[in-house]
């Protein structure tokens, strides 16, 4: 089934249910526990992603019923001019920036409502925006010190272990990002000036070189001081946001009891940033924070007779997000079918789950014992990190993880493992539900962005390979 998804012989929304059912059947799961616990279950697993994704649509509708939308990607096609290379690697770098902290389907969201239009707007095609957004995404979590966490837990590595093979990853997927932005535009049809584009690059990288260089030589002391005045920095600004938040939330009650204008109010073009400061700066709850946002842009825009607008966003923001949580329907049934229903089933069955016990003797047979065979064995069954494959780190990456560290091989070499080929899974992975919403926004089917991101993670994942065998074996 994953092969006839690969090929696009049979579509996600049919192969996935199917792979789910088959599977624990094939395992030695009985039918009654397959049909309750995988397919039953499995379809209220991804339940917090696909009730976010409703919230996150209704916004997105709001946003283009009242033209906000519309006049957002006009503006940032003035400001941008005809510069759509610069425009899409600094819409990459603030997404990466961004998810250095935030993590989850409602950041996601939040964050794409804002930066999907712009690079729209500059002429960049669906697919080349939906790649883009997936290599910032992907670049900011290699340092988002939260998924970290489960290294340190399952191999019991401190983060000065992780951090310079994390920094390594994040330099070489952002040298592979870059040149995927350079040739897909190309393929796109821009005009692209190739020479300053390569002295850019250069630049860059040199200029992070000499940074991360000089700044690891600095006194500890020095280094102390620096990271303290930036947080103290970034605490004042969360200040300033949440203050100008409140401030806009009244000044837009205020404007309730005043004559409104046909003209939409500068402070509607806030919308999408009202959920993303009310996560970021009080910590609210991502649907909560959609309301805010659902309820701001209302007030923003409001005009007579305009809850029915608000009411058709409502519905309509539903319809256009169904396609993608159908999807997300068969997604958990297979990480139910894979992983186990969980505590209902380990509390009754402490054996674990038959599937798992059945992959675990194979899994073994094939760990590899020197540098070669792991770079080779591994950059080919770099695919398995696709479909909740063996090594994709949110199917059974981490149990696979526990095996190879019991049968004897560093930790540092499995983390070097799971953060390569993580790529091929962050970015390319049709069974992400950012992969499936984002597809779903900008109206691409999720295989073709797999075919059209792989040829680039699977390369990142190999010379990921090769760093870490030279660094950890």
């Amino acid at each position: 089934m994953a092969l006839l998804m690969f090929l696009r012989k049979i579509p996600a929304l049919i192969a996935l249910p199917v792979m789910a059912f088959f599977i624990p059947l094939v395992g030695g799961v009985s039918l009654m526990d397959t049909i309750q616990l995988v397919i039953g279950q499995g379809t209220l697993r991804l339940y917090p992603a696909y009730t976010i994704a409703f919230f996150g649509s209704m916004l997105s509708v709001l946003l283009q019923k009242t033209g906000v939308a519309e006049n957002f990607i006009k503006i940032g096609a003035e400001l941008a001019g005809d510069k759509p290379w610069t425009i899409a690697v600094l819409m990459m770098a603030i997404i990466a920036i961004l998810f250095t902290t935030l993590g989850g389907l409602g950041a996601i969201i939040m964050v794409a409502t804002i930066v999907l239009p712009i690079m729209s707007a500059v002429g960049i095609s669906a697919m080349t925006t939906v790649g883009i957004f997936l290599f910032g995404l992907s670049i900011g979590g290699i340092l988002n010190a939260g998924n970290w966490a489960l290294y340190i837990n399952v191999l019991g590595l401190s983060v000065s272990q992780i951090q310079p093979f994390a920094i390594k990853m994040f330099v070489l997927t952002s040298v592979t990002a870059l040149a995927y932005i350079t040739i897909q535009l190309y393929r796109d049809g821009q005009s692209l000036h190739i020479l300053k584009i390569l002295i850019v690059v250069i630049s860059l990288l040199v200029i992070g070189t000499l940074f991360y260089c000089g700044f690891r030589h600095l006194p500890v002391t020095v280094r102390h001081d620096f990271l303290s005045t930036l947080k103290m920095i970034a605490r004042t600004l969360k200040l300033l946001s949440g203050v100008s938040l409140v401030g806009l939330f009244i000044d837009n009650l205020l404007r309730l009891c005043r004559p409104h204008s046909k003209k939409i109010h500068w402070s509607a073009y806030c919308t999408p940033l009202v959920p993303l400061l009310l996560i970021m700066v009080f910590k609210i709850d991502f649907i909560a924070a959609f309301i805010c946002g659902l309820i701001y842009g209302w007030l923003a825009t409001y005009r007579k007779n305009h809850l029915n607008l608000l009411i058709q966003a409502v519905f309509q923001g539903g319809a256009v997000v169904m396609p993608a949580v159908v999807l997300m329907f068969g997604i958990g049934m297979l990480l139910n079918a894979i992983m186990g229903p969980g505590e209902t089933w380990t509390q009754l069955h402490p054996a674990g789950w038959p599937v798992l016990n059945l992959l675990r003797p194979f899994l073994l047979k094939v760990v590899p014992h020197n540098a070669w065979s792991y770079i080779v064995i591994f950059t080919l069954a770099a695919p398995l990190a696709l479909y909740r494959g063996p090594l994709n780190v949110w199917g059974m990456g981490y149990g696979l993880a526990a095996i190879l560290l019991t049968s004897g091989m560093p930790a540092g070499s499995i983390v070097g493992l799971l953060m390569a080929v993580g790529q091929v899974q962050g970015i390319s992975d049709p069974t992400n539900t950012h992969n499936v919403w984002l597809a779903n926004e900008m109206r691409q089917d999720v295989q073709k962005v797999l075919w059209n991101t792989l040829p680039y993670t699977w390369l990142v994942a190999f010379v990921g390979l090769v760093v870490a065998a030279l660094t950890f074996l």
